[in-house]
């Protein structure tokens, strides 16, 4: 009975204080009596400017030490409709904008820097040192004599620019087969000598199978390089006809590598009878494999005069285009196969079609190409 009336005892406070809290936040100044303010009852506090406002609504278990901005503040009157989202805050605000009128330029990276002392500084000389050319020319003429200089320099000389190299090469032996009766024809060179001095000799001919031979050339020739792409060349050609005249030339001409790789070899021929003529040819090599080589080839003739012997009239007198496909087992065996043109020009062109001749023909041609 005792514990009971105890319980009861100590509910009964909580109604109250309930009650109390379910007033809180209402504006209670018309309902309490003035009283004066006690002078001195406080320790002096900082001035806030919200000091002695009555903000309702909050809680009175504030602490004493972090007195509320807005107490005593009267909260009844504002219209909480009327209050919008207060405006973000400018993220400049406070700053100084007065070098932005500056200019836009980037900043100098040494800005700030102490740069007097780069004039004391020893900045690298341009070229080598003084004590670079004190010595000889070359430095091994300080460690070896002057007799074991000029002999190693005498061997270096015959194995680089004076060596004596040599080759034999057989361009073009191959058959043709057209219109007219099958033909063989033969273009071979060989060569001895240096880089600057060669001797050459040259021969081409041709002739046909039912027939003796047509004709044959000999060229022995002096080359002299007069560049590192061009040689000049002079010397003698001695042409054998079993069914015409013989004759001997004097030759002058150009043979070299042109620009794109070209093979050019232009020639002129005096013959001992007074007689001039001269030869173009050109011939250009177009790797499709390492193996594989398409070789276009272009040989024309011309003449200074009309020479009837030989039935060739003055002006261009023949033009051969021609083809050739071939495959290098090694580079030094080469077959080949294709198709040429052969054409007289000019007045060389009559004096064929008056003597019964086809004056163009197409032919095609398998043959083979090695060196050694």
């Amino acid at each position: 009975m005792r514990t009971a009336l105890l319980i009861a005892l100590l509910a009964l406070p909580l109604p109250v204080a309930a009650q109390q809290m379910d007033h809180s936040g209402h504006d209670m100044g018309s309902q309490m009596p003035q009283q004066e303010p006690v002078a001195d009852s406080a320790p002096a506090q900082s001035d806030d400017s919200h000091t002695g406002h009555q903000m309702h609504g909050q809680p009175e278990d504030r602490p004493t030490d972090d007195p509320d901005p807005h107490a005593g503040h009267d909260m009844d009157s504002m219209d909480m409709s009327d209050i919008s989202d207060p405006p973000e805050a400018d993220p400049h605000a406070g700053h100084d904008m007065g070098a932005m009128e500056k200019s836009d330029a980037p900043a100098d990276p040494h800005a700030g820097h102490d740069m007097s002392g780069m004039e004391e500084m020893d900045l690298p000389r341009s070229g080598p040192p003084a004590e670079a050319f004190s010595g000889p020319d070359h430095a091994a003429d300080a460690i070896f004599s002057s007799a074991d200089m000029a002999a190693a320099r005498e061997q270096l000389r015959r194995e680089q620019g004076g060596a004596i190299n040599s080759l034999v090469s057989i361009d073009r032996l191959e058959l043709q087969a057209g219109a007219g009766p099958e033909a063989y024809v033969w273009e071979a060179n060989a060569w001895i000598g240096s880089d600057l001095h060669k001797f050459w000799v040259k021969t081409e001919g041709e002739g046909e199978f039912s027939e003796s031979l047509d004709d044959a050339e000999v060229q022995a020739l002096y080359s002299r390089a007069i560049g590192p792409w061009f040689d000049l060349q002079s010397g003698v050609r001695y042409d054998y006809r079993p069914s015409g005249p013989d004759t001997a030339h004097l030759v002058v001409g150009l043979q070299g590598l042109a620009p794109y790789l070209f093979e050019i070899d232009v020639a002129g021929f005096l013959s001992d009878d007074g007689d001039f003529t001269a030869r173009a040819e050109a011939e250009y090599d177009q790797r499709i494999t390492q193996s594989l080589i398409v070789q276009p080839r272009v040989e024309l003739n011309m003449s200074a005069q009309d020479i009837p012997q030989l039935g060739i009239g003055g002006g261009f007198t023949s033009l051969d285009a021609g083809l050739r496909l071939r495959y290098e087992f090694r580079p030094e065996f080469a077959p080949y196969i294709g198709v040429e043109y052969q054409t007289d020009l000019g007045e060389t062109r009559n004096i064929a079609q008056a003597a019964g001749d086809d004056p163009d023909r197409t032919v095609f041609l398998a043959g083979i190409k090695f060196w050694f």
